[in-house]
C-alpha cells in the first residue's frame, strides 16, 4: 500500500508551468474530465467514474492542505452512490443513457439551496480558520458547500445545477493554481468549458422533451 501511495505522489511530469505534476493529479484529471462529460451526455457511467475521481482527489487535496476539499470528496462519494441509484431508477434506455426527466428547481429548493450555501460557507470557513492550518478557508469552504448543492441538483437532474458548477469552477481555478495544483487548475478550466457545454446540451434536451410532450398532447386531443 505504501509503495502504491509513493508512486501516486511521485512526479508524472517534472514541470508544468513551473510546478511538478503527480500521478494522482493525472488520474484526477482524466477521471474528472470523463465524469463531467458523462454528466453532460446523461450517461449512467459518470457516477462510478466520479467515485474513482473522488478517491484520487481525496489523496491529492489532503496532501495540499485543502481540508475542506478533502472532506468534500468523501461526501461526494457518498452522494454519488445516491445519484447513481436515483438515475438507475429513472433509466429505461438500453444504451445506458439516463431517462430521468430534466426539471427546474422549485422556489423552495432555490431558497433553501442559496441559504444553506451561505450558512454552510460561513460555518465551514470558521472551522477551517480556527481548527486547521488552511491558508484559503473562505474559497475552500465555498467550494465545499456549493458543490454539495450542485451534486444534489445533478442527482435530481435539476437544470440550474449547471449554473452552480460554473460558479464553483470560477472560484476553483485560481484556488488550485495558488496551491500549486497546476494540472488540477487546468482541469477546472476544462470543467468550466464542459459545464457550459452541459448547460447547452441539457437545455437542448429539455426543449426537445417539452416539444415531444406537447406534440403527444396535441395528437391525443
Amino acid at each position: 500500500m505504501t509503495t502504491l501511495l509513493d508512486w501516486m505522489n511521485s512526479a508524472a511530469l517534472p514541470d508544468l508551468f513551473g510546478a511538478p505534476v503527480s500521478w494522482i493529479e493525472v488520474i484526477g484529471f482524466v477521471t474528472g474530465a470523463a465524469c463531467v462529460y458523462g454528466v453532460a451526455k446523461q450517461k449512467l457511467w459518470n457516477w462510478p467514474v466520479g467515485i474513482l475521481n473522488n478517491v484520487a482527489f481525496i489523496l491529492l487535496f489532503l496532501g495540499a492542505g485543502l481540508y475542506g476539499e478533502t472532506l468534500l470528496q468523501v461526501i461526494f462519494a457518498a452522494v454519488a452512490v445516491y445519484g447513481w441509484i436515483n438515475w438507475m431508477r429513472g433509466n429505461a434506455n438500453t444504451e445506458a443513457k439516463n431517462d430521468l426527466p430534466i426539471r427546474n428547481a422549485t422556489a423552495k429548493e432555490s431558497f433553501v439551496g442559496i441559504g444553506a450555501t451561505i450558512a454552510g460557507t460561513a460555518a465551514v470557513a470558521l472551522i477551517l480558520t480556527h481548527g486547521t492550518d488552511s491558508q484559503v478557508p473562505w474559497p475552500d469552504a465555498f467550494v465545499l458547500t456549493a458543490s454539495l448543492l450542485a451534486t444534489y441538483g445533478q442527482a435530481k437532474k435539476i437544470f440550474q445545477h449547471w449554473y452552480v458548477w460554473i460558479l464553483i469552477d470560477v472560484v476553483s481555478i485560481p484556488l488550485y493554481f495558488s496551491r500549486g495544483l497546476t494540472l488540477t487548475g487546468v482541469l477546472y478550466v476544462g470543467f468550466l468549458a464542459l459545464c457550459v457545454y452541459g448547460l447547452i446540451d441539457w437545455k437542448r434536451t429539455r426543449t426537445a422533451e417539452t416539444t415531444a410532450a406537447l406534440t403527444t398532447i396535441t395528437a391525443g386531443a
